[in-house]
């Protein structure tokens, strides 16, 4: 079998139950105002075992190394830095440039990213992108949440912006789901098995229903929308997603290895990938929060999603020889 059509095989199911939640919603099969409550599953139950059972079974403090966090990091900088610096202007001001920016540079790695990367890597992959589920949400959305109340810029409204993102990583059940894995791990905790039974049966649920979910949260995003945002607008914000991140990272990468730093191949290979997934789809639902142009940055999100589907396989393609 050819290796592009055994990854296509692999990545196929994942982007058709994103269509699915989508064509669901367009349709009206699934009510919009159930579409909090499915989210609501997924974020508080589904999503938080999936990264705890993760955490506890393969330690992500061994996958952890200077190297990977500062090249993750850097490039996630880099990024959120370009995109703000190339997009700001009178028609995009602070607020939209910075979840512009966010878009260019958090991918949808809880909801997609860590399930599909096992798929296509094996369970070795979970820890690397594990990893950077907790960077991008500790250092990526914190800081584009606080560039974006730059534009109203007094000492209040930035204080608020800090306490806004401090506030959000604190309520995130997904760092706190993430870090409890890894405290069961290393404590050698054995719970017992009705309560594992539960967490597994949840924890099998995430995938689908996170994958449903980014469909329904879109197609609910491009209904309600009144925005008219023209894609010679949209793609390239997209493409640095799918395209510059994870050529930044591989780039940052190799650099860092030749260099000497401690950073393992494989996990090079997990964090390029991550970086080659479309954005995140909870991204709208902040800017909805914090008053930027919602219908703008989810059409990035759509756009990011529906091309991602071939660059992604593309990605894997390069990156994983035998796939």
């Amino acid at each position: 079998m050819a290796p592009v059509l055994a990854i296509l095989l692999v990545t196929f199911p994942f982007f058709a139950l994103v269509l699915c939640g989508y064509v669901a919603t367009r349709r009206g099969m699934l009510p919009q105002p159930a579409i909090p409550g499915l989210n609501a599953f997924v974020l508080y139950f589904a999503l938080p075992c999936m990264l705890w059972r993760f955490g506890a079974t393969a330690s992500i403090t061994q996958t952890l190394s200077v190297g990977l966090v500062g090249v993750y990091l850097g490039c996630a900088l880099v990024m959120v830095a370009f995109t703000v610096a190339v997009t700001l202007s009178r028609r995009i001001d602070w607020t939209d440039a910075a979840f512009g920016a966010l878009v260019a540079a958090f991918p949808n790695t809880g909801y997609m990213g860590v399930p599909l990367l096992v798929a296509l890597l094996g369970s070795a992959a979970a820890g690397p992108a594990i990893a950077t589920i907790l960077i991008d949400l500790v250092f990526t959305s914190s800081l584009c949440i606080a560039l974006s109340q730059l534009g109203g810029a007094d000492r209040r409204g930035a204080g608020r912006a800090a306490r806004n993102a401090l506030r959000g990583i604190v309520v995130n059940p997904l760092p706190w789901a993430i870090l409890l894995g890894i405290a069961t791990f290393e404590s050698g905790v054995v719970l017992p098995k009705p309560i594992l039974d539960t967490v597994g049966l949840l924890a099998d649920a995430a995938s689908p229903t996170a994958l449903f979910t980014i469909g329904a949260v879109l197609a609910r995003s491009r209904m309600i929308s009144t925005d008219r945002t023209p894609l010679v607008e949209v793609v390239p914000v997209a493409l640095k997603k799918l395209v510059v991140h994870p050529l930044l990272v591989l780039a940052m990468g190799w650099s860092a290895i030749d260099l000497g730093v401690p950073l393992d191949r494989f996990a090079l290979t997990v964090i390029v990938l991550v970086a080659a997934l479309p954005s995140a789809s909870n991204v709208a639902m902040l800017a909805e929060r914090f008053g930027a142009d919602n219908g703008r940055i989810a059409r990035i999100i759509l756009v990011s999603t529906a091309l991602a589907f071939l660059t992604f396989s593309a990605a894997v393609a390069l990156l994983v020889p035998g796939r």
